[in-house]
């Protein structure tokens, strides 16, 4: 069944007109990643809506094709800029910038390219390969597991997000609250509708993404006095730039393996793939390396993991519905909004579309590396556009997006309401992917948590039962997760004085 699938989810992604999302795709992510406080979240944000007309696969296609096209694009502005156009793309500054500033910037943009290009297609040939574990595991799995999943989720985005974690679990508390609105998915019962048909039928979750991060983002972007420094000249060598890639073939490795390994886990992200592998690199090669003065390994490094990253997230947002960024978890959106869920059915009767979406991600990275060097001599130009005209184009398009999916101008009101609370979210420290997560994941937790009660004729045994050693194996890590972040400077604080 698998090789069948296979076989049918290559003739998908490479026949017309997916593959043309696929580039369309692409070419709207690198634009959207080059630009300063746009960024893939964005992008799928304003995308995602549009995308109802479309089948599930192509739909899915062009979303996972502008994540994977941003990751690149947030190279540019800042090795020209020094203001990376997405958060993965901050620690690419360190030296991406002044390796510009010394002439090199077309050495530079060549061996961001080259990196995030060649380690990307090689991470979804691991995933391709990979598939047939994945299989196996996500089988193992009931609605007692994906319950405890969904939780597990929330719990790790408290801890590596910003900020506080009990303003984390804060955050994504009062997103499951949200998703409670309106009639209970397992009974006909209305919920803080407050006696407003247009609560009956809750506040649509994709509306609540463009108002998180389109809105949301627009509102930072408008604030902000100075976005970026001014751009240097597009001077170097391209063909030096590919060479350079290749002297450092072990840094190459090691940023793929990071990337790939820190995207599968939930609640990471590319930001922290990138960030860890450009310090392991800086400490490997501490004895020959001039790093933060535009060390070409410091571009390899965090180039060559952010594509992987994508492929490595693919893994617990389609397997369990646990995304680790914004990106995923609009993505996660757009699964849900086209019918599909994540877990069995991708991996069973619709495992055709999972191959595609593999597929698609290892086509896309031949095209990030053909578009990569051809738009070098001109990548200044991306960087250019004026936010005075980007900002209003976003906003409208938000509100545009949000009233078509349902027709309701509660949903166009949601975006701008959502939009306001997730700016000063954002100011004061919560998360904002905790609270999108709890939106998102909230309607798969309630469900998949009723199902488990029915199975065990309301018992809450069922959770940490030793007879289910997966879902008592996955309450205990919550439990560390939650638990964990407070009693571990305690702990040290012992160990320490004992020693």
């Amino acid at each position: 069944m698998a090789v069948g699938s296979l076989v049918e989810g290559i003739q998908i992604a490479v026949s017309w007109p997916v593959i043309g999302w696929m580039a369309a795709g692409l070419l709207a992510g690198i634009v959207l990643g080059a630009l300063p406080g746009i960024g893939s979240p964005v992008g799928m944000a304003i995308v995602l809506p549009l995308t109802v007309p479309l089948d599930p696969t192509p739909a899915l296609i062009l979303l996972i094709s502008i994540y994977s096209g941003a990751m690149f694009g947030g190279s540019i502005s800042a090795i020209l800029l020094n203001a990376p156009g997405t958060e993965s793309a901050a620690a690419t500054t360190l030296d991406g910038y002044p390796m510009a500033k010394k002439g090199l910037a077309k050495n530079a943009l060549a061996i961001a390219t080259t990196s995030s290009a060649l380690n990307g297609f090689v991470a979804a040939i691991l995933l391709i390969l990979i598939s047939p574990v994945l299989i196996e595991v996500v089988l193992l799995f009931g609605s007692v597991e994906y319950f405890l999943l969904a939780i597990l989720g929330i719990s790790l985005i408290t801890i590596v997000a910003d900020g506080s974690i009990l303003k984390g679990i804060v955050a994504g508390a009062f997103g499951f609250m949200v998703s409670t609105m309106g009639i209970a998915i397992m009974a006909p019962t209305p919920r803080y509708a407050f006696g407003q048909l247009a609560l009956y039928d809750g506040l649509n979750f994709v509306a609540a993404l463009i108002g998180m991060f389109a809105f949301a983002e627009m509102m930072k972007l408008a604030v902000q006095t100075q976005i970026a420094e001014d751009a240097v000249g597009i001077t170097g060598s391209i063909v030096d730039g590919i060479k350079t890639v290749f002297k450092y073939p072990k840094a190459m490795f090691k940023a793929g393996v990071i990337g790939m390994l820190i995207g599968a886990v939930p609640g990471s992200g590319a930001t922290t793939s990138t960030f860890v592998a450009y310090a392991e690199e800086a400490r490997s090669s501490a004895a020959d390396g001039i790093f933060g003065e535009g060390d070409p390994r410091g571009i390899i490094a965090p180039e060559g993991a952010n594509n992987p990253t994508v492929s490595g997230s693919l893994v617990p947002t389609l397997s369990f519905g646990i995304p680790g960024s914004g990106s995923t978890a609009v993505f996660l959106g757009g699964i849900l909004m086209h019918g599909l869920q994540p877990g069995p059915g991708l991996f069973g009767d619709q495992l055709h579309i999972t191959y595609a979406l593999f597929v698609s991600v290892f086509l896309g990275n031949i095209i990030i590396l053909g578009v990569g060097y051809t738009i070098i001599p001109y990548a200044s130009a991306i960087t250019k556009l004026d936010t005075d005209v980007i900002i209003p184009m976003v906003i409208v398009l938000s509100f545009i997006g949000a009233f078509s999916l349902r027709r309701s101008w509660f949903d166009a009101f949601g975006v701008l309401a959502l939009g306001i609370l997730g700016y000063y979210m954002v100011k004061y420290n919560y998360s904002v992917i905790a609270f999108v997560l709890g939106i998102v994941l909230g309607p798969i937790a309630e469900e998949n948590f009723f199902r488990a009660l029915q199975l065990s004729g309301g018992g809450y045994g069922i959770f940490v039962s030793p007879s289910r050693p997966l879902s008592l194996g996955i309450s205990i890590l919550i439990i560390l997760a939650l638990v964990g972040p407070f009693l571990g400077p305690y702990i040290r604080e012992v160990v320490d004085s004992r020693r």
